[in-house]
Parts: structure tokens; sequence; C-alpha cells
């Protein structure tokens, strides 16, 4: 089964995909959608046409995407909003389940704590995965992590 992690912002998308097989995790893919401008219109079209192209290529079988957490800022929660009905809707139109997590449930899913810093979530990802390199940025390691979480929570039935 393969897995794809998609951490939403507005002008920096991770992306992670991993291939489970049995209790083995292993990371296929990874990277860093960026946005240039604010032209919000030409970052979208951006946004969907790498995620497409990234379905296309690896054929993922399932999906998981952050779900948002309240913060006071609320210009940024609905810009980020905006970006994951984007990032939803192009997954959703090849079909693929998709499942959504809060930050608490990626944390407890990858590491077992919920206030894991995001060195522990880092080191977590790269010993499920066997990665030896460190990861960069943040935002590829969070993907991966969704990704784990959506891999070990999925149930077909």
């Amino acid at each position: 089964m393969r897995c794809m992690g998609v951490d939403p912002g507005t002008h920096r998308i991770g992306v992670g995909i991993i291939d489970i097989s049995g209790p083995k995790m292993i990371c296929c893919h990874y990277e860093l959608i960026e946005n240039s401008g604010d032209d919000k219109i030409a970052n979208f079209k951006t946004t969907a046409a790498a995620i497409s192209r990234l379905v296309k290529k690896y054929k993922p079988d399932i999906a998981s995407v952050e779900k948002l957490f309240f913060t006071s800022n609320q210009k940024t929660v609905m810009a980020v909003s905006e970006m994951r009905g984007v990032i939803i809707n192009t997954i959703a139109g090849f079909n693929i389940p998709l499942s959504e997590y809060t930050p608490l449930q990626i944390k407890m899913g990858v590491t077992g704590y919920g206030k894991a810093d995001k060195g522990q979530i880092e080191r977590m990802v790269r010993l499920i995965l066997g990665i030896k390199e460190k990861i960069k940025p943040d935002d590829v390691t969070d993907a991966l992590a969704i990704a784990i979480c959506g891999a070990t929570n999925y149930n077909p039935y």
C-alpha cells in the first residue's frame, strides 16, 4: 500500500509518500511545493498541478492531510483553509480515500507524545522510515509524519 501525506500551507506545502508492507514503512518520495508571490489563484493552480503530478507519478492508494488548528490569526487560517480545499479537491478528483488528522493526533501517532517538538518528530520519522539523513524543511518532515499517521490508522472496512 502507498500513502501520500500533505502538510498544507499558503506558500510551502510539504508532500511525503511512503510504502507500507506489513509492519514495515519505507520512504518512497518527499518534496516541497513552493509558491511564490501573492497571486492566490496562481498559487492554487501551481499547487493543484504539483499534487496531480505526484498522484499520477506515485499512484498512492490513500492520502492524509493535516487538519487546521485554531489560531488567533484569522487571516492565516483562512488562507491555509483555502489551500487545503485545493489540495483535498485535487486528491478527491483521483478517487483516493482521504483522511485528516490534527497536529495532536499526528504527534501522538508518530511519537506517542502529544506535545512532541519538531526535533522529536523528525527523529521518529527518520527511525520509522529508515532515513539516515536529516529531513529538511519541517514541512516535508510533517508531511511524512502525516503519511505515517494515515497509514497506521487506515481501515478499508
